[in-house]
C-alpha cells in the first residue's frame, strides 16, 4: 500500500477513519505505528465525531429556520472525548504516545523498567569513569581570553596580543573517589528500587507471573556476584600446626 506522509497526514487519516478504514490499515498507509492512529482517535475525538456522523444519517432533518441548533454545534476537537486533555495542551505528541502505552503495564513491570534502567546506568558508568592508572590526569580547558594592545607613536605603531588560558586538572585519586561515591549513591539507589519490588511481589504474590518472580531473583543473584568482586581479600594468617 502507498505510504502517504505530510503535514495533512492526520487529515486525511481522520477522513479515512470516518469512512471506516480500519487502525492497522490506517497505520501502514500513512507509515505511523498502530499506537499513533489509536492516539489520534482518543485525543482528538474522532469515535465521537463517527457516531455522530452515523446519528445524523438515521434523523430526519430540523425544520425549515429552525434556530435551535444555532451555537451550539460541537467543538473541532471535542475535549470530552480526550482522556488526556489536559496534558495534550503542554505535551509533545510523542509523549502523549508514550503515555498511552504506559497506560497498558502493570505498576509492577514500571518498577521493574527503572531497576534495568538504574542498572544499566552504574554498568555504562563503570566505562566512562574508569581510571587506568594512578598517574592518569586529566587536563581541561574552563577559560580563555585574548588581550591585543595597540601601541602608537609619532614614528611608530605596534600591537600585541595576550593569550590567557585557565585548566583544570583531574588527578586519578580524585577521579576515582568522585566515582565511588557516585556509585555507592547508584547501587543505593538500586537496592531501594529492589525492595520495593520485592515487597510489592510479595503483596500480589498469586497475581504475579512466573515471569515476575524469576527475573528478581537472577538479578539479586548478578548484583550479589558483583558485590563479591569488590570485597577485599581476607587472609588468614595460622601458626604452623594449628588447625
Amino acid at each position: 500500500m502507498e505510504n502517504i506522509r505530510g503535514p495533512d497526514t492526520k487529515d486525511q487519516a481522520k477522513k479515512d477513519y470516518l469512512k471506516g478504514m480500519k487502525y492497522k490499515d490506517l497505520a501502514e498507509k500513512y507509515s505511523v505505528s498502530l499506537n499513533t492512529i489509536k492516539s489520534w482517535v482518543k485525543r482528538y475525538g474522532w469515535s465521537e465525531e463517527k457516531k455522530q456522523k452515523g446519528a445524523h444519517k438515521n434523523k430526519k432533518g430540523a425544520p425549515l429556520n429552525n434556530k435551535n441548533a444555532v451555537g451550539h454545534g460541537a467543538p473541532a476537537k471535542n475535549k470530552n472525548a480526550e482522556k488526556h486533555g489536559f496534558f495534550s495542551k503542554y505535551l509533545p505528541e510523542e509523549t502523549l504516545v508514550i503515555m498511552e502505552e504506559i497506560e497498558t503495564k502493570k505498576p509492577l513491570d514500571i518498577l521493574w523498567d527503572q531497576i534495568m534502567l538504574q542498572y544499566a546506568a552504574i554498568i555504562r558508568a563503570q566505562r566512562i569513569m574508569h581510571v587506568e592508572s594512578k598517574e592518569e590526569m586529566i587536563k581541561e580547558l574552563k577559560k580563555s581570553k585574548v588581550k591585543t594592545k595597540d601601541r602608537s607613536t609619532e614614528k611608530t605603531s605596534t600591537n600585541s596580543t595576550e593569550e590567557e588560558y585557565e585548566y583544570e586538572f583531574q588527578f586519578a585519586w580524585d577521579r576515582q573517589a568522585t566515582f565511588l561515591n557516585a556509585q555507592s549513591r547508584a547501587m543505593g539507589e538500586l537496592r531501594s528500587l529492589i525492595k520495593q519490588y520485592d515487597e510489592m511481589l510479595n503483596t500480589n504474590w498469586d497475581m504475579a507471573t512466573e515471569e515476575q518472580k524469576l527475573r528478581i531473583q537472577k538479578l539479586k543473584a548478578d548484583i550479589n556476584k558483583d558485590d563479591n568482586k569488590d570485597k577485599p581479600i581476607e587472609i588468614l594468617i595460622k601458626r604452623k600446626g594449628e588447625d
